[in-house]
């Protein structure tokens, strides 16, 4: 397994790049542990694919190195940089059994056939594939045809790192999950560096040790699933993270305070000193999970009408209006929902402050 690093790393798919706008990466530069489970989460679009194929080798970047334990492998092909690659779609050969399937990376480079055994029944068991191995591929489902996949990027012990390209798009959402799972027993088994990327942020966040975060090309955060749900660095990740997402209010800076929707609200003085008098957008924002919503008026809660209620069974899901912005509030079963006019409490250990979308506290 590798340590990989990607150092002033940037990609353009224009001959001559002259601006932001012309680059599909933007420069970049961040360090995925040896035997670290990490996650590319974005939305389509942002550059995922590109970085992946850069770190396979599959495509040369524009600017920056992409270092394997500190040698620079940037000009290697995908051979010489040891990896295993799985795809979006399911690549087998169907004429071959499962257990052909399996065995073929290691017989093509050199393997002693008892070791390619001993591999492929290993492999084969810990994802259940041990009673179909003597199958032929042709014929399985969409999933059995994805594990094969899998368990063809598993089976070689010396790759430098495992690289997943959405592999469970086409998968069934319960085998999803136990896909998920599996590759999570994995990981903690073998301790392989495992890169996983994906649109969905219940796959990112469940598989992944640390996810990073991507937007127009740029990595926003790097960090584990609760940093990113407790701390997001920039407004979109807060946006992008949860379900839904982060609520913001515009707000602006007071002596010692803000001021949401004409409300008064204290702030730690050494926030304060930071945002007072500053230049920007000033934005509070607050997790759903973490809004106090109360049926009498409190010092320095908001009134606000509520809209809508959905029942979620675990939770309700509550709308509402403060002034022209429209909160989302998550409610436990069994807990009083007034009718009409509701009076929320932003807790300020859940608060985070956004100028022009970066946090400041």
């Amino acid at each position: 397994m590798a340590r990989v690093e990607m150092a002033e790393l940037a990609h353009s798919y224009r001959p001559r790049p002259a601006s932001d706008a012309d680059y599909a990466l933007k420069k970049m530069t961040f360090v995925w542990e040896d035997g670290g489970a990490y996650a590319l989460l974005g939305p389509s679009g942002c550059g995922k694919s590109t970085l992946l194929n850069i770190i396979s080798g599959l495509l040369r970047p524009s600017e920056g190195r992409v270092l394997f334990d500190g040698r620079d492998v940037t000009a290697l092909s995908p051979a010489e940089r040891n990896i295993a690659q799985v795809f979006q779609f399911p690549v087998v050969y169907d004429t071959m059994t499962v257990a052909e399937n399996l065995g073929f990376p290691l017989r093509n480079r050199g393997v002693a056939e008892a070791e390619v055994r001993a591999r492929v029944a290993e492999v084969g068991e810990m994802l259940e594939l041990t009673p179909m191995l003597d199958r032929r591929a042709a014929g399985l489902t969409a999933d059995q045809k994805q594990k094969i996949s899998l368990g063809r990027g598993l089976v070689r012990s010396d790759v430098a790192a495992i690289l997943f390209d959405e592999p469970l798009t086409v998968i069934d959402p319960h085998l999803k999950w136990l896909l998920r799972r599996k590759l999570k027993q994995v990981h903690e088994r073998f301790r392989r560096t495992l890169i996983y990327v994906t649109h969905d942020q219940n796959e990112a966040l469940t598989f992944a040790d640390k996810v990073v975060v991507m937007h127009d090309g740029r990595v926003l955060q790097l960090g584990t699933p609760q940093e990113l749900f407790e701390r997001p660095e920039h407004r979109f990740v807060g946006y992008f993270i949860g379900s839904p997402g982060m609520n913001f209010l515009p707000c602006v800076a007071t002596d010692g305070g803000l001021a949401i929707a004409g409300v008064e609200t204290p702030l730690d003085p050494s926030l304060a000193a930071r945002v007072n008098g500053s230049n920007g957008t000033l934005e509070l924002g607050i997790r759903p999970e973490f809004i106090e919503l109360h049926e009498t008026p409190t010092p320095g809660s908001l009134a606000a009408q509520v809209e809508r209620v959905e029942d979620l069974g675990n939770f309700r899901l509550v709308t509402a209006r403060l002034a022209s912005h429209e909160l989302k509030i998550k409610l436990p079963e069994g807990q009083a929902l007034p009718a009409g006019t509701a009076h929320l409490v932003l807790p300020p250990a859940w608060a985070r402050l956004y100028r022009d979308g970066r946090l400041v506290g």
